[in-house]
Formats: structure tokens, sequence, C-alpha cells
């Protein structure tokens, strides 16, 4: 492995994905060979100043310090077992200071990477065997998609739900691999929604915001998994409006929210 940067760059871009102009995949390998982390939790990526933006970037006011290095917290979508690289699932904020450059970033680019991964937006609270509802919107997805990587292989029992929401079929990353494993695991469920079917009208599934089909009871009748805290734990990552909602769905059905030492059956991990 070579010596990381004077700059402070770590890691090397060891593969890109575009799922289109405004999400991509990042896997990102380490200099130091060992990266552990439980799947759930986030790591830190950055990049100086100094670095490339895509041209879609608004201008930047202030413009960044060449030597300034930007980072932020990006939930890792890679299974914990996967020694070759980490995995990231990006969409591109324009206005913002760090995923422009990101995004531009290119094939062997080198960037920094935090020395460890964080967060309690894991399994690890969970009684095995508990069902557990994944509900997200855009990449929010992504801390699912460790989770299932690295569980659904050997955990045949406990039953898994996936609700992801986004405005176009396209935006619906890993969606291929979420539909292959829906039909390999009998235990784990699959569904996808789109809120813009005048726009892609060659979609079809299931449409419009996944906190309407969720008071809808959509859950239930594909999975056959019952709303009910007492066998189900839910976990809601994204947009912060659809969280609020699904947990005033929620609360009448006696979910509460994990916090500290209290244990409760909602957990929430906040993109913005």
């Amino acid at each position: 492995m070579s010596a990381p940067d004077f700059a402070g760059y770590n890691a090397v871009l060891a593969g890109r994905e575009e799922i289109n102009a405004q999400l991509l995949i990042m896997r990102v390998q380490p200099d130091e060979a060992s990266f552990d982390f439980k799947p759930g939790q986030f790591g830190v990526l950055g990049l100086l100043g100094r670095e490339a933006r895509v041209p879609e970037a608004d201008d930047e006011e202030p413009r960044a310090k060449p030597d300034q290095m930007i980072r932020r917290a990006y939930s890792i979508a890679s299974s914990s077992v996967e020694r070759r690289y980490i995995e990231f699932y990006v969409t591109l904020i324009t206005s913002g200071q760090l995923t422009p450059r990101l995004f531009a970033l290119p094939y062997g680019g080198r960037l920094f990477l935090g020395p460890k991964a964080s967060g309690m937006f894991t399994l690890d609270r969970i009684p095995p065997g508990r069902a557990v509802l994944m509900i997200a919107t855009g990449t929010g997805l992504a801390p699912y998609m460790s989770m299932l990587r690295t569980l659904l292989v050997n955990d045949t029992a406990r039953p898994f739900v996936v609700l992801h929401g986004a405005r176009y079929s396209w935006d619906l990353g890993y969606r291929g691999e979420l539909e292959s494993l829906a039909r390999l695991r009998p235990n784990f469920t699959y569904i996808p929604s789109i809120t813009r079917p005048d726009e892609d009208p060659h979609f079809r599934g299931h449409t419009g915001r996944i906190q309407t089909l969720l008071g809808k009871g959509i859950v239930e009748t594909l999975s056959g998994v019952p709303l009910d805290p007492a066998l189900l734990d839910v976990f809601l990552c994204g947009n912060p409006e659809m969280i609020q909602t699904v947990k005033e769905i929620l609360a009448p059905l006696g979910f509460t929210p994990d916090r500290g030492k209290e244990r409760g059956t909602v957990h929430v991990e906040e993109y913005w």
C-alpha cells in the first residue's frame, strides 16, 4: 500500500458507478488494509478545496480555501465483511462544497477517509428474530444495503422489509440488486415507489409518497409483517419530512423512539 499523501489523502477511488447524473456509487479503498465497521454506521470522506468541481455545480460563495480539507459523513453501503473497498451512495448537492468535488473525482483519484466508522444506527439493539422495516428516501437507502448485504446471507428467519421512495424509477439505486434479493430470499420484501409517475410512464410499481403507502397498509399486504411494535422495529433514514410523518403514523400504534438507555422500536438517521 502507498503511504498517505502529504495533503492528508489516505485512500483511493477504486470504483465509481453513476446511477444517473446526480447519484453516484463510490468504492473507496483505504491505504491501510483494515477498516472495521458495523452495518448501518457511517464514514467520513474528504477532499481539499483545490480539487475540481463538476460543471453543473453552483458558484461557490465563499470559495473553499485550496488547502482546506472539506469533510462530510456518509453512510456505508457495503457489507461489513467486504475487505476490498468501502462503498458509499452519494447524491450531488450542486450548492454543496464536497459532493461537486466527489462527483468530479476520477477513477484512481486520491481522497481522505476518516480513520474509523461511527454511528448508532445499527441492528445491535434489535432482539434476534424480530422483523425489521427499513424506510428510506433517496440515498437514505445506503445503511440498509450494508445491513442486508451483511446479514441476509445467513439470517433466513428474520423478516426484512425495505420501503424505498424516489422521484423517478431511475433514482431507485440498487433496485436490480434488491429485486434479486427479494426473489432469492423469502424473508425479504422490497417495495419501491416513485412520486412523479406522469414523467416516468414506463414504471409499473407503486406510486406516491412512501409515508402514504405505509398508511394504506401496503407493507402488511405485501410482506405479511404487521405494523405491531411487539413484533417489529422500524428504521427511518432520509428526508426529515418523511421521517416526521412516519413517526406520527407509528406513534398511535404504540411505536416509541429508541434513544439512550430507553430501547424503543423506531430508529432514526436524518440526512440533513
